[in-house]
């Protein structure tokens, strides 16, 4: 066998070894794959093509394609778009405050403070309850009339009637509290591994130059959690405007906290119009898209630096 022989034929046998291995690697990914596929992948896309129809709740309903005229009614739909903005206002504000008071929390757990550890395991327990739960509780602690939080405000000397959840003053506001409790065990836990993550010895550096405690936290902790902040802030932001259980059984929308996944249900199990709702449905996923776009290319930006 000659030498050119001998080097197609190893070749050959990269290549079929190099096949083998992917076609390994595709049947371990399979089972992890089909669920997605099922349950998420493929509704979808059922919803995405609903949204070209005129289907609406009855029975024997012709389902016909009608192109993006349920777009176009939606581009004239003023309350929808109200609810946009509503929505918009609310995943800012959660996200924002959110960001802030974790971030605070997590600068107190990662300090060298008695009972830390139990401190840690008591910022977790917003996450383990599951929204209905989280909502329930707070409709039962924002009641105007029994309420432990009008309660308490009643023995400061404050005003003790107040209707939080049912006047349009204070509606938005207290569910915006409710969304920024509920959300910050996640982005607590991940800013405090990244602030776990920062090198002492820069730390260290800073202060031996003379740098005060809170210039060592602009010019060295900031710009080492600055890939972890982008990228819970970026989560935490699609989350909120995702919201839908929590705001649903505080309010139902009422009182202007009518969020573009209430709306989008509503005109849905409400009103029937199940084409029209799913292409609302498809307006938000285009805007969720929108920011997790954003997200990966600094999740890719964090990686290359």
């Amino acid at each position: 066998m000659s030498a050119v022989d001998i080097v197609v034929a190893e070749r050959g046998l990269r290549r079929r070894s190099r096949f083998g291995a992917e076609r390994g690697a595709w049947l371990l990914f399979l089972p992890a794959m089909l669920p997605i596929l099922a349950f998420s992948v493929w509704p979808l896309l059922q919803g995405i093509a609903l949204g070209f129809t005129n289907a609406t709740a009855g029975r024997d309903v012709v389902v016909e394609f009608n192109g993006v005229q349920n777009y176009v009614d939606l581009a004239g739909y003023e309350l929808f778009w109200n609810s946009f903005g509503i929505g918009l206002i609310w995943a800012f504000s959660v996200t924002l405050i959110q960001f802030v008071a974790s971030l605070c929390l997590a600068l107190l757990l990662n300090a060298n403070l008695w009972g830390q550890g139990v401190a840690r395991t008591l910022a977790l327990i917003p996450w383990a309850m599951p929204p209905v739960i989280i909502a329930i509780m707070w409709r039962l602690m924002l009641h105007p009339t029994y309420g432990a939080v009008n309660g308490g405000m009643g023995a400061l000397g404050l005003p003790d009637n107040i209707n939080w959840l049912g006047q349009a003053s204070t509606a938005l506001p207290a569910a915006i509290v409710v969304g920024v409790w509920a959300g910050m065990p996640q982005t607590t836990i991940t800013l405090l591994a990244g602030l776990q993550g920062v090198n002492a010895e820069l730390h260290e550096a800073a202060q031996i130059d003379g740098a005060s405690t809170w210039q060592r936290f602009i010019s060295v902790t900031l710009p080492a959690l600055r890939p972890v902040i982008v990228a819970i802030t970026t989560l935490d932001f699609i989350n909120n405007f995702n919201s839908f259980a929590l705001v649903y059984v505080l309010t139902a929308g009422a009182w202007g906290t009518m969020l573009p996944m209430l709306f989008a249900y509503n005109e849905a199990f409400r009103y029937g119009n199940f084409g029209l709702a799913s292409a609302m449905g498809n307006v938000i996923v285009i805007v969720i898209t929108f920011f997790l776009f954003f997200y990966l290319r600094a999740q890719a930006k964090g990686r290359e630096s």
